[in-house]
């Protein structure tokens, strides 16, 4: 019986493990630069080419 709580104590910490990291932002993959933003904003066709094309210069000069 007491095996059984060792592992409900175990599942449960490796639970606020996961939980906590997924809120923390640590997962790098779900960062978008704002080069990724704005291609997407053009592949959607909510900015035009001369939109992109000034904004992604502007976006570029900062580095």
């Amino acid at each position: 019986m007491m095996m059984y709580w060792w592992v409900i104590v175990l599942a449960v910490i490796a639970l606020v493990i996961f939980y906590y990291m997924g809120k923390n932002g640590n997962n790098k993959r779900n960062r978008e630069t704002p080069i990724d933003i704005l291609d997407y904003r053009f592949a959607r066709g909510e900015i035009t080419k001369e939109e992109y094309e000034e904004q992604k210069r502007i976006i570029n000069s900062k580095n």
